[in-house]
């Protein structure tokens, strides 16, 4: 399992304390320290079924690159990911099972059942 975050951001922050996902065996990785490489990002999107789910719509990015004016593929989404940490959604959780992508409430409590089984 691996549970790739931002220590400075907030939200991750308090998924963290939340879920303790080093205390439940996860590898924790800065993605801005190490960034997320192809091979765990294509993981990411087996699961997920689509690089855009994995997508943060939210960085400050998005906006100041024009990328809002733009029609996006998949193809573009996963190689943005691959070049800014900033463009992949978190904290996200990866095991064998799965991908939890986000803090929205339902994506924290499947991660959280993933931690625990």
């Amino acid at each position: 399992m691996k549970f790739f975050t931002l220590p400075h951001c907030k939200t991750c922050q308090r998924i963290d304390a939340d879920l303790q996902p080093a205390a439940c065996g996860a590898e924790v990785r800065d993605i801005k320290s190490k960034a997320v490489t192809a091979a765990e990002l294509d993981a990411m999107h087996a699961h997920s079924g689509s690089y855009e789910a994995l997508f943060s719509r939210r960085a400050m990015k998005f906006r100041s690159m024009g990328l809002a004016d733009r029609n996006l593929g998949e193809a573009d989404y996963r190689q943005l990911i691959l070049d800014e940490y900033t463009f992949l959604k978190r904290p996200v959780l990866l095991t064998e099972g799965g991908v939890f992508a986000g803090s929205a409430k339902a994506v924290v409590e499947g991660a959280r059942a993933a931690l625990n089984s």
